[in-house]
């Protein structure tokens, strides 16, 4: 097994206060275009039913159409990615990549100084709170 690079990008398109795209709402509609249903979608991953329902029901608020779709239940019921959905998710990925391959050199120059896990954290009597001598 590889170890983890130490190095991690976490990009997350906001719309307003709520997450439109990060990590992990990729993730799941890679998820939901393989299993072509929310709830197996969602079982893949380790999540429950209502947590997948509120992601996808967060990603289709805040873009201009629904990244995904469904069809009710009384016909042959499943998800699918729209087309919107697609594009987004494939862009979201390409800027991923984008972001990785651009931070490169910037992390090579720096990785040398970085240790492989932290020290031990040292035991030392911390100062009271309310002392105004206490170094900040």
């Amino acid at each position: 097994m590889t170890p983890p690079t130490p190095l991690k990008f976490k990009i997350q398109i906001m719309c307003g206060d709520e997450i439109a795209m990060g990590p992990g709402k990729a993730d799941l509609l890679d998820a939901i275009a393989e299993h072509r249903s929310i709830s197996a979608a969602g079982r893949a991953m380790g999540m429950s039913y209502r947590r997948t329902w509120l992601l996808v029901d967060a990603m289709n608020r805040c873009w201009q159409g629904p990244l995904v779709a469904t069809t009710p239940g009384n016909q042959k019921a499943g998800a699918h990615l729209t087309a919107l959905g697609e594009e987004v998710l494939g862009r979201y990925r390409q800027l991923q990549s984008d972001a990785e391959q651009a931070s490169g050199a910037g992390f090579a120059a720096i990785a040398g100084h970085l240790l492989a896990a932290p020290r031990p954290a040292k035991r030392s009597k911390e100062p009271a709170s309310d002392d105004p001598t206490a170094a900040v």
